[in-house]
């Protein structure tokens, strides 16, 4: 709804400066806000104001210069407006509302899906856990976060590849072999001391079981040190929680891409190639017997090890030629989203592309803050031993994925979020997404009722819709003709937490609606503006649903 109307006052602007009306060189953007009250129409642009200190003219002159060369070829507006200090405000003519309707049910499913990412490639690495342990609650935010995002872009026309970051080889993934490979010796009655950085979760206690099921005590009298059988328990603990991971994401309904491996970096010599070509612009220096990558010099705080004065590649050896390698694949924007824990890590990533010689606005990181888990408002204790903490497998369990999905987006995604398992259990209206759901059930329950008393369902031609003329009948009429603008802004700000935002919207002012109307009634004619209005709102709350990958329930 918005661009037409953007058009049409920048068409205006343009032909100001044409005809000499107007001096500016460069027209700023204009940007439609939505009034805080109705008498003031439908939206509203502060364009004016922002041209008039370098015209050196008072902001409503400047609207009015701008308003008489307006030329609507839509028939979308009614009227405009200057209000207060140079406010351009838009009226919206009732019948192009209303005409939205016959829009959304004859797109169905397609109403909403947009073309502004056209021709354009978007990277979206989420995720991305390192196969050391199940999947947290953190992680399921992430996965929430990263999928939906996902749905949007591809909602918005972009072409979207999923992806997961494998980190399948260097310290931490030794720690697991050595761990597991202790805990079966301990299994096997052996005395063997645990060291404090060695991961001690019950998990490790089933993947040493299910080695010792599967291999028995052919390695109880191994010498303990680095044993040649290491790499085993190694290849098998990774594969294992890999494996885990995988059917975690599937049941939360999560379908990537890729699963890109770290260790294939190495294998392709992409961690040479890309220190050297680092080395040849000269920004990568020795020290100490490290080698070390001139990172300052690029906007980060200090600089940073590439390769340590042991001979090991630092994590960020691989980070650095896995981003460019990105690149190389020909994405016009790669996003990373990442847990907050890695705020500091923002800088030597836009470092690492500056000195490649890349536009390092093409990176885009979405940080995931922390979430808690509360049980009727009171704080859900994590577990006291060691290694323990509550995994997404246990949430999804408990709730159910679209609970889940919904919850973890309910909040902006760098924004600590309250996850309360009761609430997200409950079948009552304080549960936004049963809420939502129902809303759709409910519309669902009108359409069968209607069929039984022998109503055909309304179509494009023989419904009245100037029937539609009550206040809160328009205020639904209008949220729906919003969707496409807020999958719009949900893609261009990547922030997908504005879709359950408007969801919510929808089904408060849908609810309130259906409870003071009957839909179907003896009023034939007022009986199918309401039923085809009912079927709308459906249509886009299930859209939206889709989207979050939420299911959209006939019956509750």
């Amino acid at each position: 709804m918005r661009d037409p109307i953007i058009n049409i006052i920048k068409n205006a602007v343009i032909d100001c400066k044409g005809k000499g009306l107007l001096s500016i060189e460069t027209i700023p953007p204009i940007i439609l806000e939505k009034p805080r009250r109705e008498e003031f129409g439908d939206f509203s642009t502060n364009a004016a104001m922002l041209i008039a200190p370098k015209e050196g003219k008072a902001p409503r002159k400047v609207a009015e210069i701008i308003l008489n060369k307006v030329v609507d070829t839509t028939g979308i507006i009614k009227k405009f407006e200057i209000a207060g200090p140079g406010f351009i405000n838009i009226f919206i003519d009732e019948g192009h509302w209303r005409n939205v309707l016959k829009e959304i049910v004859l797109l169905n499913e397609k109403f909403g899906r947009l073309t502004i990412g056209k021709g354009k490639k978007i990277q979206v690495e989420f995720v991305s856990a390192n196969p050391t342990g199940p999947l947290h609650i953190g992680h399921g935010r992430g996965a929430a976060v990263g999928d939906t995002l996902a749905n949007i872009l591809d909602a918005a026309g972009f072409e979207v590849i999923r992806e997961y970051y494998i980190n399948d080889r260097g310290r931490q993934i030794f720690i697991l072999g050595q761990s597991v490979f202790l805990c079966y010796l301990r299994l096997l009655g052996r005395n063997v001391a645990f060291p404090e950085d060695f991961y001690k979760g019950e998990y490790i206690k089933d993947i040493a079981e299910e080695f010792l099921t599967k291999h028995g005590d052919k390695y109880k009298n191994v010498q303990l040190g680095f044993p040649e059988c290491l790499h085993e328990f190694i290849d098998f603990s990774m594969r294992t929680i890999l494996s885990w991971i995988e059917r975690d994401i599937k049941d939360f309904g999560v379908d990537f891409d890729v699963w890109y491996s770290e260790k294939t970096l190495f294998d392709r010599k992409l961690v040479d190639k890309t220190i050297s070509e680092l080395k040849s612009k000269g920004v990568i220096y020795g020290n100490d017997g490290a080698t070390w990558f001139r990172t300052t010099g690029f906007g980060d705080d200090k600089d940073r090890v590439l390769i340590k004065n042991d001979g090991s590649f630092t994590y960020f050896a691989s980070d650095i030629a896995y981003h460019r390698e990105k690149i190389e694949r020909g994405f016009d924007t790669i996003i990373d989203i990442w847990g907050a824990d890695h705020h500091g890590y923002e800088s030597r990533i836009r470092a690492v592309l500056k000195a490649l010689g890349y536009d390092d606005n093409i990176l885009k990181i979405i940080f995931i803050q922390l979430v808690s888990l509360l049980r009727n408002g009171v704080p859900v204790p994590m577990g006291k031993r060691e290694g323990e903490f509550v995994t997404l497998r246990q949430v999804i369990d408990e709730v159910g994925r679209d609970a889940c999905r919904f919850f973890f987006l309910m909040r902006k995604s760098d924004a600590h979020l309250e996850f309360d398992l009761e609430l997200a259990k409950k079948q009552a209206p304080e549960n936004p997404v049963f809420y939502i759901q129902y809303a759709h059930a409910r519309i669902a329950n009108i359409i069968k009722h209607a069929e039984e008393k022998g109503m055909a369902l309304p179509t494009h031609n023989d419904i009245d819709l100037s029937l539609l003329n009550q206040n809160e009948e328009m205020s639904i009429i209008k949220t729906l003709a919003s969707f496409p603008d807020i999958i719009k802004d949900c893609a261009l700000s990547l922030e997908p937490h504005r879709l359950t935002f408007y969801l919510q919207e929808l089904a408060a002012i849908f609810h309130p609606y259906y409870n003071k109307n009957r839909v179907v009634s003896n009023d034939i004619p007022l009986s199918k503006a309401r039923l085809f209005l009912c079927i709308a709102v459906k249509t886009v709350i299930k859209n939206g649903l889709s989207l979050l990958k939420v299911s959209a329930p006939e019956v509750m």
